[in-house]
């Protein structure tokens, strides 16, 4: 075999080196290549992802404004084809009311759900309401499914002002009046409480009758003693079959023998300290007379409205009349007149065996709207006695039929007077005016918020014993707005002025204020 020079040797070795310097750019030179390529595809890559993400944005906001848009057209037509239920107690559009909450659409599978709030869970129309409103929504051509449940309000007190405890989630207060003994009332306060229980209305009985007590006869409950809440220093009322119940006769004390101020202490501290909770209605039955009494419950608690009770002598007349007219003092509307003990049938006749036309003429001589004949029968007397109820006992009877009509009145006047309290005086923030129309008034005026806030009589703006102005003419901003307009009762409203100041401004006042006339247009601009 030949050997190899090593000059050979030097000059192949050489030759294998530059090849592989050769192959190894070469390499370099392909690595860069890719990598250039790389970054030109990863930038192309990047670009058209961004393109097509910009026009999926775009499409996607496109379909969102389309969607938006049909459902704004959907929405509107279900609450167009709402509005044509009408509430008959306020003559308004159940949309206007704002009754219509939680409203949901989806047009797609063709579905449309909402919920109907109404002002009490006692409305008289409220299964109404449900029909007409599944009728009218199913009705549209797009609708195929709909979902309509039914709540009511909150329970709370058309009052602005600091409440006591116990009556601070009571919507509605009605006092049971007669001004005379004997006559039926307490029988008609409990048959009306049952009623609007069985309407579906969250209710409590408030006997007031310290001297008498008649609630422990007429009704039946479990636990005949009333329980204290030692940590709250409040009551529990006791409580038979759903309605919560307060009497003196329930205290453990039977009958009371006090003087006057005593019982008026002993009221309040019954009505004000207890736990009644969330109430629709709480029905007072009124003691007998017009006294300290009568006067301090008037004062303690915001009553909503009162309802009568008569019989057709001319004697019961004269005491009714005294009650009347203390109410329409103290600014309660009465809104019904139930005359018990009317008539009885027998032998196909009907006998008047105390007359007739004391009910007719409290109606007639005072205004109230509604008239409500109750006869003489021998199962009402005795339900007050066994202690369940006539309305419990017999809900089918011509008595209960007269009691459920009386509760429907009720129930239909106090949503009414709050409807009417709630709006009576409100600031009109373009007319840059107080906007005043009174309950039971069908006059509306305006006032100018300066005017009012310079007519204030409170202490804080009259010197009580000299009658000097204590807030004068320039004191008060022409420009001036009210913050904040809420009723107080049924008798006034408080307006919170900017400097923090809280005006009691009641109706009778505010009727006697110097009035805006002429007020001038708004521009289309300030509009």
């Amino acid at each position: 075999m030949p050997l190899l020079h090593p000059q050979s040797l030097r000059h192949s070795s050489f030759e294998f080196q530059t090849q592989r310097s050769n192959s190894t750019k070469r390499l370099l030179l392909s690595h860069k290549f890719l990598q250039s390529q790389s970054s030109i595809i990863s930038i192309s890559r990047t670009r058209i992802l961004k393109r097509v993400s910009q026009k999926l944005s775009i499409a996607k906001a496109a379909s969102a404004q389309a969607s938006s848009s049909v459902d704004k057209t959907s929405e509107k037509d279900v609450l167009k084809a709402l509005s044509q239920i009408i509430d008959p107690d306020f003559g308004t559009d159940i949309v206007s009311c704002g009754f219509v909450k939680d409203l949901g659409i989806d047009e797609a599978l063709g579905e449309v759900s909402f919920r109907l709030e109404l002002t009490t869970p006692a409305c008289p129309v409220k299964d109404m309401f449900e029909n007409k409103a599944n009728e009218v929504v199913a009705a549209l051509p797009w609708v195929k499914k709909v979902n309509v449940t039914m709540s009511a309000q909150p329970a709370k007190p058309i009052f602005a002002g600091q409440l006591p405890f116990g009556l601070s989630r009571i919507s509605n207060i009605i006092a049971v009046s007669s001004c005379k003994g004997g006559v039926g009332k307490s029988t008609v306060a409990v048959n009306l409480a049952y009623t609007l229980a069985g309407m579906g209305a969250r209710v409590g009985i408030f006997d007031a009758d310290v001297y008498g007590p008649s609630l422990p006869t007429m009704v039946n409950p479990e636990s005949r003693i009333l329980e204290m809440n030692p940590e709250k220093k409040t009551i529990i009322p006791t409580e038979y079959m759903g309605v919560k119940l307060v009497s003196f006769g329930f205290a453990g004390q039977g009958r009371a023998i006090m003087r006057g101020p005593m019982v008026s202490g002993v009221i309040n501290q019954l009505l004000t300290t207890t736990e009644w909770g969330e109430l629709d209605y709480l029905v007072i039955d009124m003691p007998p007379g017009t006294g300290d009494i009568q006067l301090t419950l008037c004062q303690v608690a915001p009553l909503t409205a009162a309802v009568i009770v008569t019989t057709p002598q001319k004697l019961a007349f004269i005491d009714v009349a005294k009650g009347v007219r203390m109410f329409s003092k103290l600014k309660v509307p009465c809104v019904a007149v139930v005359e018990n003990m009317c008539h009885f049938d027998a032998d196909g006749k009907r006998y008047y065996p105390f007359g007739k036309g004391s009910g007719s003429e409290v109606v007639k001589q005072f205004g109230i709207p509604h008239l409500f004949d109750l006869p003489i029968r021998p199962t009402l007397s005795a339900s007050g006695d066994s202690g369940t109820p006539e309305v419990v006992s017999d809900p089918l009877s011509d008595v209960a039929r007269t009691f459920q009509d009386l509760g429907v009145c009720v129930v239909q006047q106090c949503a009414k007077i709050r409807q009417q309290v709630s709006t009576a005086v409100t600031y009109d923030k373009y007319l840059k005016a107080i906007r005043v129309k009174v309950p039971n008034s069908d006059e509306e005026f305006l006032l100018h918020p300066a005017t009012v806030r310079r007519n204030d009589r409170s202490a804080q703006s009259v010197d009580e014993w000299t009658g000097e102005q204590k807030v004068l003419y320039g004191d008060v901003a022409e420009d001036i707005e009210p913050e904040d307009i809420r009723p107080m009762g049924n008798y006034a409203v408080s307006i919170t002025w900017p400097d923090g100041f809280s005006q009691i401004a009641p109706y009778d006042q505010l009727e006697e204020i110097e009035r805006l006339v002429d007020v001038p247009p708004l521009s289309p601009v300030e509009v």
